[in-house]
């Protein structure tokens, strides 16, 4: 089970990190998730420098692909090579989105007519881009989900270990990393949000 968190120049830490680290709690063998980027090294928003653990060709043989957002997601989108790159196939692939990152898969047509969650930022330009924004933290369709928000990133991390691996390990992983004195509430308050969304089969890898 390979996850690759599409990490890009002026990236958010708050996506793509704190993804990762809930994604980490499973502890099996098989189960790989990486920072995946379009180059060695990429720095986000706030100057942290990050080495690349997979690459944008490892994108369309992984079973899960998270897409976080940053400063630099307009860029992206308008640079024909890069987004010719990410080849995502919603059909094998889970995928997920945040914020701005749910503009990059309304420019890729992931969405279609599906509505998506975004940030308050982003959520004129996903608009133009022709997807319905909700006033929701999160909201999955099929193997395609969104989040809006920076502290929504474990919505998605927890929508994809409930995909894969059972409600059981989203909440273990989840009271993992809840605040002390209120995992319980937490753990919750999150599941209300993705459970509507989980009743979709469990994703099989090709």
């Amino acid at each position: 089970m390979h996850i690759a968190i599409l990490t890009f120049q002026g990236f958010n830490e708050l996506d793509s990190l704190i993804a990762l680290g809930v994604l980490n709690r499973i502890k099996k063998p098989d189960w790989r998730v990486t920072l995946c980027c379009p180059e060695p090294m990429v720095t986000s928003m706030n100057g942290v420098t990050v080495h690349a653990q997979s690459t944008l060709a490892e994108i369309a043989t992984a079973d899960a692909v998270v897409v976080g957002s940053g400063i630099k997601t307009r860029e992206v989108v308008n640079d024909t090579k890069l987004m010719s790159a990410l080849r995502l196939d919603p059909a094998r692939q889970l995928i997920a989105a945040q914020c701005s990152g749910t503009l990059v898969l309304a420019k890729l047509g992931i969405l279609g007519a599906v509505p998506a969650c975004t940030d308050l930022t982003t959520k004129p330009w996903v608009q133009e881009a022709g997807v319905e924004v909700l006033n929701q933290p999160f909201y999955a369709s099929g193997n395609v989900a969104t989040a809006g928000g920076c502290f929504s990133s474990p919505y998605l991390a927890v929508w994809i270990i409930a995909r894969t691996e059972g409600v059981d390990a989203a909440r273990s992983a989840l009271h993992y990393v809840a605040p002390v004195g209120e995992k319980e509430e937490y753990v919750e308050r999150a599941m209300r949000n993705i459970s509507p969304y989980l009743v979709q089969p469990r994703v099989l890898s090709a």
